[in-house]
């Protein structure tokens, strides 16, 4: 039988009356707080709660002007719903306040005076001011959203995991700084105004770090004069809403309007918007932190506690959210579905993943229940699922991921071998030449070939830049004496820590750049990188900037122009490899007799593994393509001091080799090759093409 329609069925149920409001019973299935004609829907939920009131606030104002009680028979399981007539949602924020008992050694810590989140808000409010007063010991309320975005009839990308090239930027610092040159800076609105410019780029893919409601203030400090924030928004404040600080206008209502925008942009030039989500805490932290949500509605089941209360930490930063509660995975599965269906977001970078494999006594799953859900979940089918496969308690798990061939992951060993072999330490050869071949030695016995996303770089360590201009981490800046921050940077000054004036120096920098983003760029698995590291942006050796809202963390366009032939390099090579199938994924093998993929020494075909002294680095990789026909590649690259001569594989007599890049030089051009012998200059890059 079909259902009567809401603006009838409402009303066929007697009307109550409580502080001056109609009300009745609402729709129990529909978390949070919706609009529906004629008043709103509030629903939430409580598996120990006593009751629940729910507060209703004018605009901005800190006390309530009505206090609705749910009634009992407004209860069913561990659910209270109501509707509340003739409400206008523009009026109004609302909260909660709920009772029950006080046992902290179990884990209860119902508080009937504190005023709670909706842990399914779609808006926060008084966060719309970048740096505004934190309302911690304060309230935070929420208003409703009217969904009314026209996402029109485009479709989304929908690109091949091994065609993505992604970029991974801060919403805020991407375009804060006044070279920016935008009208609008660090907002959505201001990112859109960017949009040429990535297109240009080339990438087809961007990763934005939190955009989460988040508190900046939360880790608010004076150190040196200089004001630190929680700029990275690593701290979730509500899953389901976005950071309203990073929309140009207050959007009363509508919060979110803007990052739609964004996002429908961004799809129509072929590009995907992943958002990085935290699911692995909060930002209520441990015991001592503020309580605002999850405390107040269910302690011991969003939160994995020991034994006595405590909080297990994870995560670093105070509490872990217990992910495979039911409860909590049907609220993570709810927020991932909120953001594909409302936001038309194409995929999902999870913050610290293994601890979304972690059972309430904090032990690794072999099959834990939420990453296997989000794997087969019919609305996520499509959107890209990666895993930042480690946590801050120890568990490492690239290659060991829990997948069911569905999850992706931020490789670390890519990112760790790499760096280790262009710098030139020993015994990194083996390891190189496996990471561009898409690392089947962590994958390959898995039928894994598109888990791997391969970075050098990411918003955690050093950008490009200061990975070739820093041996140390010089974090002093975040006011915990030096001690913050990796230590294992496996970076390299090139002779002067830090800035320098020698142009021998900048120039071996530029080289060793180019040489990390060719390889990058001719490696098998999803390309990652940071934003500015096109045109050489630096943190002043800081490589953990997360409480630098400053040019540390800001990207200074004014070196988009100092290096502009970084840039044009970058664009280079992101065209080359999407010019050449062959290195981003197995093709047809109808090339020349070639295998898909061979290492070699200075001299061909390299049937042992590479020796510890090695430091060149052959590979080649052969295929065909429907639309270029026979394709085949070889990827010189010389770690060593010295130039080398490599003799390449014979090609037909049909054939002969061009060199295509060659990273001792920041031009670029086609240059045939005569014969088969090379000489590869010291610390560079060369990639020949068959013709």
């Amino acid at each position: 039988m079909a259902q009567a329609p809401i603006s009838r069925s409402i009303h066929l149920v007697p009307l109550d009356r409580i502080a001056g409001f109609d009300v009745r019973p609402g729709f129990y299935d529909s978390n949070g707080a919706t609009a529906i004609p004629g008043g709103v829907n509030f629903t939430v939920h409580s598996h120990g709660a006593s009751s629940i009131e729910l507060l209703l606030f004018h605009r901005e104002q800190d006390e309530p002007f009505a206090v609705l009680p749910f009634p009992p028979h407004y209860r069913i399981g561990n659910v209270y719903s109501m509707i509340v007539f003739k409400l206008d949602i523009e009026e109004f924020e609302y909260a909660y306040r709920v009772d029950g008992p006080y046992d902290p050694k179990r884990g209860l810590i119902f508080n009937r005076s504190k005023y709670l989140l909706d842990p399914y808000a779609k808006a926060v409010t008084g966060q719309s001011r970048w740096g505004a007063t934190s309302p911690q010991g304060q309230h935070y309320k929420a208003r409703v959203v009217k969904d009314d975005f026209d996402w029109e009839n485009m479709a989304q990308p929908l690109i091949p995991m091994e065609d993505l090239v992604i970029y991974e930027l801060h919403v805020r610092g991407f375009t804060q700084d006044p070279s920016s040159g935008v009208a609008h800076p660090g907002t959505f609105a201001g990112l859109m105004e960017k949009l040429d410019y990535l297109e240009q780029l080339g990438v087809n893919a961007i990763e934005l770090m939190p955009i989460f409601e988040f508190d900046e203030m939360q880790d608010y400090r004076e150190v040196d004069g200089n004001t630190l924030y929680n700029y990275w928004g690593y701290s979730t404040v509500s899953f389901f809403a976005p950071n309203t600080s990073y929309a140009a206008s207050t959007e009363f209502n509508r919060e979110g309007n803007e990052l739609k925008r964004l996002i429908q942009a961004c799809n129509r030039r072929g590009i995907e918007v992943y958002l990085d989500v935290v699911f692995n805490h909060t930002a209520e932290g441990n015991e001592k932190g503020p309580f605002f949500s999850f405390k107040g509605f269910d302690n011991n089941i969003y939160y994995l506690l020991t034994p006595d209360g405590q909080y297990y930490n994870f995560s670093g930063c105070g509490n872990t959210m217990n992910c495979n509660h039911p409860i909590v995975r049907q609220m993570i599965l709810d927020c991932l579905r909120y953001w594909v269906t409302t936001y038309h977001v194409d995929g999902f970078r999870f913050d610290l993943a293994s601890i979304l494999g972690r059972s309430e006594d904090g032990s690794p799953m072999g099959d834990p229940p939420l990453l296997q859900s989000l794997a087969f979940d019919p609305i996520l089918g499509n959107v890209k699922l990666i895993a930042e496969a480690w946590d801050a308690g120890g568990l490492y798990q690239v290659g060991t991921f829990p997948s069911w061939n569905r999850w992706a992951e931020w490789n670390g060993r890519y990112r760790d071998d790499i760096r280790r072999y262009l710098k030139g330490d020993e015994g990194f050869a083996q390891g190189a030449a496996l990471r561009l071949t898409g690392s089947p030695d962590i994958y390959g016995d898995q039928g894994r070939d598109n888990a791997s996303v391969n970075f050098i770089t990411c918003h955690d360590g050093f950008p490009l830049w200061d990975l070739y201009s820093y041996n140390e981490k010089h974090n002093q800046a975040n006011g915990w004496n030096n001690t913050d921050g990796a230590n294992d940077n496996n970076s390299w000054n090139c002779g002067a820590e830090g800035e320098t004036d020698d142009p021998a120096v900048n120039e071996l920098r530029k080289r060793m750049c180019r040489n990390a983003f060719a390889l990058l760029m001719c490696s098998r698995g999803a390309p990652m990188f940071l934003a500015g590291d096109e045109f050489c942006n630096t943190q002043f050796g800081n490589n953990n900037a997360y409480c630098q809202d400053n040019i540390i963390s800001w990207l200074d366009w004014n070196r988009l122009e100092q290096n502009r032939d970084m840039f044009d390099f970058f664009r280079f090579m992101i065209r080359f490899r999407k010019e050449h199938r062959v290195l981003r994924a197995q093709t047809e093998n109808r090339s020349c007799g070639f295998p898909d993929v061979s290492f070699h020494g200075t001299t061909p075909w390299r049937d042992r593994p590479f020796e510890r002294h090695d430091r060149y680095v052959g590979v080649m990789f052969a295929g065909w393509d429907q639309t270029s026909g026979t394709q085949v590649v070889y990827v010189a690259s010389n770690a060593w001091w010295e130039d080398l001569t490599v003799t390449l594989p014979q090609l037909p007599a049909s054939m002969y080799w061009v060199k295509e890049v060659d990273t001792w030089t920041a031009e670029q051009s086609e240059v045939p090759v005569s014969g088969c012998q090379v000489s590869i200059r010291a610390r560079s890059v060369m990639v020949f093409t068959a013709r």
